[in-house]
Formats: C-alpha cells, structure tokens, sequence
C-alpha cells in the first residue's frame, strides 16, 4: 500500500446540509492539554505576491449554487492569517467531522504546512469571497513506499467548507478543479476517508459522476475514484453551471428590492429616467432612490448612500459619471448588493483609463459575490406580472409575452424595444449589457434554457464572450426553444470593438450558428419577422408551402420567393379573386389548410389586397379564426397594410396581449417567404438526429502527446495565457506528420522523398506500380493543372520520363514516390485555429471552381456524428460524391470517419495549429490521404475547457 499523505491534519468537509464534514483521520499533531496554542503566521519568504512556479491560470470567478461569485485561486504563504482566521470560524461539529476530532486551533507547524505547496505533488486551493476565505480544499500526493522513485498517480483529497457558506455547492467545485489540476499533474486517481455518519460528504463524492470504490473499517469509508472525466461526471459539470449561472441571472432579473444609484431631481438625467421607469412600471418591490443632496426623488424619500437603506437591497442601478464609481462600489459591497445594473458610460466605450476602471469595476464585483450588467448598459426589464420591472433607460416597454431579448448594444435597445412594442411582440425578459464586462448573451442562454415563462431566445450580438462556450449553450437551448440571432460586424467592427474583441472570421460565425440550430439573420427586421412567426405559429413540419390571395399578381411574387428560398409549393397558387367574400376567402384558406394529396402543405401564405372601398378588418378576422381551427400549421399573411400582429389578427390573452395562434402580418411577400423559410430549415434541424460525440477506433492520445512531447513543441499553460505568440510554431516534416497522424488512425498512402532519378526507380520498385510521382513544394503539386505531378505510371521507363519533366519544369531533382490511391473525387479537409472559436474543421472538393466561390463548409470542433455527416454533404459541389451524372458513389461513411478522427485531434491536441489533408482521394473504396500539412505551436487558451468557470 502507498504511504499515507503526512498532512492528517488536513481532513475533508462538505458544504452541504448541516453535517458540513469529513473526511481523512485525525490530526498528527495533538493540540496540547488545555488547547492548542494560539498560532502565529509563518513569514512567507521575500514578497508576498505568487512566484514563478505559481499556477496562475487555475485562478477561476465561478458560480455557486445559489448565483453568487466566488474567487478560486492556489493558496499562498501570505494565507496564513487569513487561514487562521477560517479555522476560527469552523463550528465545532464541522471541525469534529473535519478532523475526525477536537481541533480548535492550528498549531505554526501545520499552518506553516497548509499554506506551502508545490502546486504538483501538494495542490491547495482558496474559495475566497473578498478578502475572506470560505472554503479550502487540497490534494497530498500518496507515494509508494515499494517504489518510492516511481511517478505519483494518486492523492488523498480533502476540502472544508464554512459553516455560513454551506449549501452553496462550493464543495463540489473544489472537487472540480482539485481534479482537473491533479490531471494536469498526471495523477488519475483520487482517496478520502470519511465518517460513516457524514453522509452529505459521501454525496458529494458519489453525485459528481466518478465511479467511487468503498470500503468500510471501524466506522470510517474508505473511498478511491479515477478523476479522468467520465460522460456522467461532464453531464454533471454542464447541469450544475447551468443551474448556477441560471439562477445568478435570476438574481438580477427577480430582485426583491431596487436602489437607484445617482437617481436625480432634474428630468434630463439618466438617474431621474430610470427611477421614473421603475416606478411607471409598477415593480412589486420597494424602489430606493440615492442621491446625498436631496430628501426625495419623484416623491420617493432618498439615502444619502445605499448603505444608508434600512432594508437588504438585492440591485443596485448605477448612474453616476464613471469617476465616482470606486466609492458606490465600496457602499454596495458593504450593503451586500447582489448585482449591479451600470448605465453608466465612460469606461471601456471611452477607450484609455476607461478599460482599467471596467477591469477593475468587474474585478472587484466579483470578488465580493455580486454580477454586473454593463456597464453602458441601457439596463433590464421582466415583465412578469409578479415583478414589473424596468430597471432601463426606455421609457416604454413592450407588452407581456414569451420572448426572451438580449441585446448588446445599449444605443439599439431602445429602438428594438420600440419595434417590439410596434409590431405587436411581446416579451418576458430584456437585457441590454451595454460593454459586456461580466454577464453577457452566455449567461442568458443559461437562464432562458428553464425559464418557464420564456419561449423563444432573441439575440442581437456585436461580440461573443465565450464562442466555444456559445455553440454548447446554443445547440443544447436550441432543442426546446428557438434561438434567433443578429450578428453585426460582418465585414467591419468599431474601433472600440476591434480593440477589446478578438476578430471573428464570419466564416466561423456561420458554422456556428449553422452547428447549434441558430436562425441566423442579417438585420433587426429580419429579426422581427423570424421572431413573429415563432412566437405565434406552430412549427412547420416540411418545406411544402400553399398560397392563397386575391391577386394573381402577389402570388406569383411569393411563388417566386418561394422557389428562392428552396421551399416548394403544394399545388397551384389559389386566387380567390378581388370580389371574393370574407366567407369565400375564409373557404379557400381552409380548404388549403386541410388538402391531401399533391396539394397538401406544412404551412400556407395567405396574400390579400384591399379592393377599393374594401375594408380589410373582416378579412383578416376570418382569417385568424380558420388558421386556430385545428389544423397544426403555420399562417403567415401578407396584409399590405398592416404589419406585425394587428388587433384583427390576435388571439388574445386575458391580459388584452396577442397570445398563441395569432397570425403575424408582413410588408410584403418576400419578407413573409423569407421568416417562414429560415423556420422551417430550423424545424428541420430540430427534427435531426442528435449525433453522439464518439472516439473512432484505433486512436491513441497518450502517444500523440509522447510524439508532440518528443517534437518539442512548447505547451505550457502559462505562457500560452500570457500571449508566448506563435514564434514557437513548427510545420512538421514529412515522417513527423505520418506518425503523429497514425495516432488516430489517419493513414497517408505510402510515399517516398527521394532525389535523383535512380533513386525515384528504387523507390517505386518498392512501393509497388503504379505510382505518382508529385514535386515537392506546394507551389508545384497543389496546382490545379496537375503541373507538377504525373499519375499512373507503371514501368521504370515511365518514371525516368516523368522525373525528367518535373525536373525541366521545377529546376529541382528530388521528388515525392508515392503509391496511387483509388481513381476518385478529389477533396480538401483543413484544421484552422481561430483565436476565438478554437478549432475549426473546412471540407470542400477541389477544383479551381470550387476554391474561386469558397464553396467549403465548416464546423466548429469538437464534432458530432451528425456534424460530421452534414460537413461532408454540405458544400454545394458535393453531389460530385453522390453519383452525380453516373459516375460511381464515394464512400461517404469513409470521409465522415475521417472528418471525426481529424475532429478528435483537433479537440485532444490544443498545439495542432493547422492541418491540411490535400489531397483526399474519396472513391467507392474509401477515402484516402495523399498529401498532408501539419503545424504545431503553443496551445491557446481554451475557457470551455476543464471545471466550471465564468468567462
């Protein structure tokens, strides 16, 4: 058996339920008769601040359980008060079941111990809200005394939690990141001992998805668990962030009570308009106005700090001038605020001094528990009736509904709030964040996924905060409920974006989008019309649509649309004629509606021009009656004079608000086509199979890192954090990327590089006729003219021909030999690092054609079974695979292998910079690698990986 760790002082607890404890023994120093003495901090050598072997990048802001902030860092020497100031603050059952018996002080020699670590071997880590530790957990290192030079593989793990911040999930999160640090160590396994009758830290052990081994001996349970993730233990990771993200957002959105920060006397200020809209709005709870030079605002008794408000204040909007933010800062996190709403602007919009104030804006809020919206936020709004809340500049606010809107842009919020209240939308929530400094579109994903009274996600984006993070949120949200987005800065960003943003190529942007189910469109008014459509009408169950008008103009104008968006129409249009009659108009929609045969449609578009001296009102009351008759398919109409959802086309709720079944009107018929086309493709994807994220066979991560290792290549964490730039990066050589791609069972067909013509012959007397002969460079033997390779040759006599051509042509006398694949259809498939999204995988077919119009699809990895079968069919060259004009099928079950083993290289290897597989023979007997590129370089930092942190 392994040495036991020698720091038994140190014992695991829980942070869940009453009993907070456990875990490892009792302590090997024994406090004296009468009790311990009172310890003094160890001087912690030189300077305090982290030295050089500090693992800076396990630092961590993460979100509890209940939405609050806690800062996760490695312990330091310069902990030593504040450890001894935790253990004070220890009840007595929590340090009994801690340390399995009496421990109310630490003696210097354990304390001098608890706060030294290697950060390899020992590992601690610091839960610490302010300046205040919460919770600590650690790692000890178990060393086989039979091998005592043996690499370490496991650790004893202990963590204990505060008695006050139990219940938080802290417990679960030091487990988390004690994890993923003892892997990066290379342990694989985790031991604790813990009292039989602490239940609670047994379930925080067996609920984190390990698969725990116990033993039991005198009242104590022995418990050992691999730490590699497991499928359980990542789903758990996902469902705990997402309940705790959810529920900080929540906190920002239901708060109980709201103090105006800067709420002023004169109407021109922002702090009057907010206090006016809050109390315009009816919010349920108490409002406080903060102002130091007045006794009220609107009527409303003010503070002269938010510290002054007898009552808890849960947010807190900022309107002061950015300059006096560092004193409202220290007020709220002395009242205990729990999020801050910042409509403040001068910070990182103004560029300079501003970004350090936003840093530090944020920093501090988080270290303190609180989260902040902004700043240059337009501000939050929830219009459930139990909470009425514009906590916003606008003073007008859509009615109720079940549209959730994040937007980044504060100067646009107010018109698309304006919009929304115009076309008859009605929303559930709204946020504006403004600069994005903390809460961004992420985290309302997070929220909206389970919140109840939100049906469809709307998103106007400038920049994203995590895009790995993104695509995750989005496709799981995307399921169940819509998510339409307008991405700006397609072709130019602002200059303040460009400079705090990494760049986004909109290449990425579409696969994104196009891999989680995200209805991507191009403006605000497209946006509205996807958005109507969703809100109202039922999901369309194909691409056959019916029209129905009276104008056989119009509807040859949709039939067109039609056609241009790759629908398909049910029947003949159906022109009921201008004399038509509300009963006769009502008939053909119906019969529409319910036709089979040739003429059955997934959803109807219905045209009606208003006759002169016509009103239209009856018209459109029919209309909404026959589309809520039963029939389970979407109505879109074209009233050219009306848009959005008018009184004569809602179906509406109690409350007076359009609700369900109401039928939304568009300008004209192309808009109309458009909203129901990208509907149903989104219809059509929801319908898809999931995909499974599946390893191929034959795949070996743990010699692909032994073969990076052994190339050189720099890997360190830190240094990639700190931007070590990509002087490191090295293109591979020919030998070094067959091996490093046979790591997962990616063959290249074999070659030879070889110089002289004698030596070509020997070489292909060895690989076997017939062979190609290919000149090396890309300059040469990637050009579309085949200038510089000869295929097919099958005698000696033929090879010294060709040697001699492609030695006139390219001056050199040394050549790739290499075996000829499959006669087949060939195709590109390409790795690119994008310094936001990460890895993105590209297939195309060559051709000159193809690489003039791009036509290359794009996923974002890592990729799925399904992900893998769309990118190969996605380009629109790829019917040359399918057997187009009678030539024979490609196997495309062999390219989607290939697409996921390069997929899954892309995800194990953060130092693949770029990959290129070109080219990729694809014939009926396979796909098969004929050439290949390979760069490596330092790993970038990737925030969607690991345990749980904010972004």
């Amino acid at each position: 058996m392994p040495d036991r760790a020698p720091d038994r002082a140190d014992r695991t607890t829980t942070d869940t339920g009453t009993h907070a404890g456990s875990s490892t023994g009792t302590a090997t120093v024994d406090p004296p008769a009468g009790g311990a003495p009172e310890a003094t901090a160890p001087v912690p050598p030189g300077d305090a601040a982290p030295g050089p072997a500090y693992p800076r990048h396990w630092e961590a802001d993460i979100v509890a359980s209940d939405g609050g902030i806690v800062h996760l860092r490695p312990i330091q020497p310069s902990d030593a008060d504040a450890l001894l100031a935790f253990h004070q603050l220890l009840s007595d059952r929590t340090r009994y079941l801690r340390y399995f018996g009496p421990y109310p002080r630490i003696p210097p020699r354990d304390l001098e111990r608890f706060v030294t670590v290697d950060h390899h071997k020992r590992v601690a880590f610091v839960a610490l809200l302010g300046d205040e530790i919460i919770a600590v957990g650690r790692y000890e290192g178990l060393s086989d005394p039979d091998k005592p030079d043996a690499p370490v593989t496991s650790a004893e793990v202990a963590f204990v939690v505060r008695d006050d911040h139990q219940g938080r999930g802290l417990g679960s999160i030091l487990l988390e990141h004690l994890a993923a640090a003892a892997r990066e160590n290379g342990l694989d396994r985790f031991e604790a001992e813990v009292l039989v009758e602490n239940h609670a830290m047994v379930r925080v052990f067996r609920e984190a998805g390990y698969q725990v081994r116990r033993a039991f001996a005198e009242g104590v349970l022995h418990l050992e668990f691999d730490i590699d993730p497991t499928e359980r233990s990542l789903a758990v990771r996902d469902s705990r962030e997402q309940a705790a993200e959810a529920r900080s957002v929540a906190n920002v959105l239901n708060p109980t009570s709201v103090a105006v920060i800067g709420a002023s006397t004169d109407p021109s200020k922002i702090g009057h308009a907010v206090l006016s809209n809050l109390l315009r709005a009816n919010f349920t709870g108490p409002v406080y106005p903060v102002n130091p030079d007045a006794r009220s605002v609107r009527g409303v008794r003010a503070y002269a700090s938010v510290t002054d408000i007898p009552d808890p204040v849960d947010l807190a909007v900022v309107a002061i001038p950015a300059a006096g933010i560092d004193e409202v800062m220290d007020s709220c996190l002395e009242k205990g605020v729990k999020a801050l709403v910042v409509v403040s602007s001068g910070f990182a919009d103004a560029g300079g001094h501003g970004v350090s104030a936003e840093r530090k804006l944020v920093a501090e809020a988080r270290a303190h528990g609180m989260r902040v919206i902004g700043p240059n936020a337009l501000g939050v709004a929830n219009l459930a009736d139990e909470v009425r809340l514009n906590a916003s500049l606008a003073p007008d606010l859509p009615p109720r509904g079940r549209v959730g809107f994040f937007s980044q842009s504060g100067a646009l919020g107010t018109a698309i709030l304006a919009t929304a209240k115009s076309r008859g939308l009605g929303l559930s929530t709204f946020v504006s964040a403004g600069n994005r400094a903390d809460v961004s579109g992420n985290d309302l994903l997070q929220f909206w996924q389970t919140d109840p009274a939100t049906d469809v996600v709307l998103l106007y984006l400038e920049t994203f905060g995590n895009p790995r993070k993104f695509g995750r949120l989005a496709r799981r949200l995307a399921r169940t409920k819509p998510v339409v987005a307008a991405k700006s800065g397609r072709h130019a960003a602002p200059e303040r974006l460009r400079e705090s943003a990494v760049p986004i190529d909109d290449a990425s942007v579409r696969a994104l989008f196009e891999q989680s189910g995200v209805i991507r469109v191009e403006t605000i008014a497209q946006l509205f019309d996807t958005a109507l459509l969703l809100a109202y009408q039922p999901l369309p169950k194909g691409r056959r649509v019916a029209v129905v008008g009276n104008s056989t103009a119009l509807n040859v104008l949709v039939t067109d649309a039609l056609r241009d968006e790759g629908m398909e129409t049910a029947g003949d249009p159906v022109d009921v004629g201008a004399a038509a009659s509300p009963e006769e108009f009502a008939a053909a929609v119906g019969r529409a509606l319910e036709a089979d045969g040739a003429a059955e449609a997934d959803s109807i578009v219905v045209v009606f021009v208003p006759p002169i001296a016509t009103p239209g009102a009856e018209y459109a009351r029919v209309l909404r009656e026959t589309a809520n008759s039963g029939v389970d398919k979407p109505v879109a109409a074209v009233f050219l004079a009306m848009e959005g959802v008018p009184d004569e086309l809602a179906v509406p709720l109690p409350d007076g608000t359009p609700g369900p079944g109401s039928v939304p009107s568009y300008a004209s018929p192309e808009r109309a086509v458009q909203a129901l086309s990208r509907v149903a493709r989104y219809a059509a994807w929801r319908e898809m199979p999931v995909g499974e994220f599946v390893e191929p066979d034959g795949i070996d991560v743990d010699r692909a890192r032994a073969v990076i290792e052994r190339f050189g290549v720099h890997t360190d964490p830190d240094r990639a954090a700190d931007g070590a730039g990509d002087a490191a990066t090295r293109t591979l050589s020919d030998d070094e990327a067959v091996e490093l791609l046979g790591c997962f069972g990616i063959p290249v067909t074999v070659f030879r590089r070889v110089r002289g013509s004698q030596a070509a012959e020997a070489a292909a007397e060895e690989i076997g006729y017939p062979i190609a002969l290919k000149a090396v460079g890309d300059r040469w033997r990637h050009r579309t003219d085949l200038v510089g390779v000869r295929l097919d040759l099958g005698s000696a006599a033929a090879v010294r021909r060709a040697f001699a051509d492609l030695e006139r042509v390219t001056g050199k006398d040394e050549v790739y030999v290499q075996r000829m694949a499959p006669k087949g259809t060939s195709c590109v498939l390409e790795v690119a690092e994008d310094p936001s999204f990460g890895s993105l995988l590209s297939f195309g077919i060559s051709g000159m054609a193809t690489q003039l119009l791009d036509d290359r699809a794009f996923r974002v990895v890592p990729l799925s079974t399904e992900d893998a079968a769309e990118l190969i069919r996605a380009p629109r060259a790829a019917p040359l695979l399918t057997g187009y004009r009678g030539s024979e099928p490609a196997d495309l079950a062999a390219l989607e292998d290939l697409a996921l083993r390069v997929g899954a290289m892309a995800e194990a290897l953060p130092e693949l910079r770029s990959l290129a597989l070109d080219p990729v023979l694809a014939s009926a007997e396979g796909a098969f690698v004929t050439g290949a590129r390979v760069v490596l370089g330092p790993p970038p930092t990737r925030d969607d990986h690991g345990p749980r942190r904010l972004g």
